[in-house]
């Protein structure tokens, strides 16, 4: 059944050079994604920036502005390039502060002697900032009006996400529907296009394969509108069985 509310939009920012440099494999983008679109937020972008001020502040306010909320992985931690609270205080023009809240986790975790004054740094949050921390590590990660500031530690982020998500705006989720079509994507490419412009309120997305000397195309549908999304499946099946395209449809997603 089509649902009602409006789509809420995000974008994720990864910040590291580690990242760009290739020494450390994101793992969060994957995880994010699949979190925001199962509760019902379309990620619509994501982009990766070094550990630059001036580069992390510019990111932020063209992303913030630009979807509803936007969700920043990594930076958090007591050492020199450590930079994603200084650079969102910078980018909303507030001042970096000592959270007291931020402070106590911090102490929790660490013991009033390991509380070492790099280690304070971490307590340190956007005036008007509202603690978003991990309950299981005392991590303090924070948002700032729509903007969200997570670990980069994949595990830390998961925490994070989880626990404010239940404060999320959420919009329809979006469902998807899939089939393979036993040729090569050249051969469909006018009739896929032919579907789609049939289907605007559904998102066709084709992915080719050649495995065992065989070509192939991997189909998938997603929308919002259920009763839409099983008719345009249904169309496209049809008309690739009408061109003689061989397809297989996995069970429970026949259109019907």
């Amino acid at each position: 059944m089509s649902e009602s509310k409006p789509s809420v939009s995000a974008a994720l920012l990864v910040i590291g050079d580690e990242i760009l440099s290739g020494r450390t494999q994101d793992k969060n983008i994957h995880f994010l994604a699949n979190h925001l679109t199962s509760i019902g937020i379309d990620l619509r972008e994501v982009r990766v920036v070094p550990d630059d001020e001036a580069m992390i502040v510019a990111a932020v306010n063209t992303l913030r502005t630009s979807y509803d909320y936007l969700f920043t992985t990594g930076g958090i931690g007591p050492t020199h390039d450590d930079i994603t609270a200084l650079s969102l205080a910078r980018a909303f023009g507030v001042p970096l502060v000592e959270h007291e809240d931020a402070l106590a986790l911090m102490a929790k975790r660490y013991g009033e002697t390991g509380l070492t004054p790099a280690r304070r740094l971490m307590a340190r949050v956007p005036e008007g900032g509202v603690l978003v921390g991990d309950p299981e590590t005392n991590s303090p990660g924070f948002m700032i009006d729509n903007v969200f500031m997570l670990a980069g530690v994949p595990a830390i982020c998961r925490a994070m996400i989880k626990t404010l998500t239940p404060h999320l705006r959420t919009g329809p989720h979006v469902l998807s529907l899939s089939m393979t079509a036993k040729c090569k994507e050249s051969e469909i490419a006018a009739l896929l296009s032919r579907q789609q412009e049939a289907s605007a309120a559904i998102s066709i997305g084709s992915y080719p394969y050649f495995r065992g000397g065989e070509y192939g195309v991997n189909i998938v549908l997603r929308g919002t509108d259920e009763v839409k999304l099983q008719a345009a499946f249904k169309a496209l099946a049809s008309e690739l069985e009408t061109y003689g395209a061989d397809i297989i449809i996995p069970d429970g997603a026949s259109g019907e």
